[in-house]
């Protein structure tokens, strides 16, 4: 919706939509932005640290930076969610390079050195995975 650079810094947002219990993204933390979460529309299942919540649509959750998070779908739900980082990171970039990384346009190292670029840095949780994994099929 809206990258850094048209905020000078102070904002990103991005709009996501996601199918009955798909995974939004993989547990991972920020060291120079807080992360807002609104659900516009379904269920969404977040981690926030050590614990996982549902929130319902007009719901709202703010992940400090440095907290690890992750995010998809409640089981049984689809999700719209808005998210908006403060201050703001160049989010655009991040999803051409996470596309080009899924259509083999991109190596897994370039993604791995990118961490710090896009201030995204991805962590282990099995507890997160367990609980995803626990309601499918």
């Amino acid at each position: 919706m809206i990258d850094a650079d048209a905020t000078d810094g102070s904002v990103s947002t991005l709009e996501v939509t996601m199918d009955r219990g798909a995974d939004g993204a993989a547990p991972h933390y920020h060291t120079r932005s807080d992360e807002l979460f609104y659900v516009a529309d379904g269920e969404l299942q977040v981690l926030a640290g050590e614990h996982i919540r549902t929130i319902g649509a007009g719901g709202s959750l703010v992940v400090p930076r440095h907290m690890p998070h992750a995010f998809g779908a409640a089981p049984g739900s689809g999700a719209r969610i808005l998210i908006a980082l403060m201050p703001g990171v160049q989010r655009f970039e991040y999803f051409r390079l996470l596309d080009r990384l899924v259509h083999g346009a991109a190596t897994h190292d370039e993604f791995v050195a990118a961490q710090s670029e896009f201030d995204n840095y991805f962590v282990d949780a099995p507890e997160w995975w367990a609980e995803r994994n626990a309601h499918r099929g």
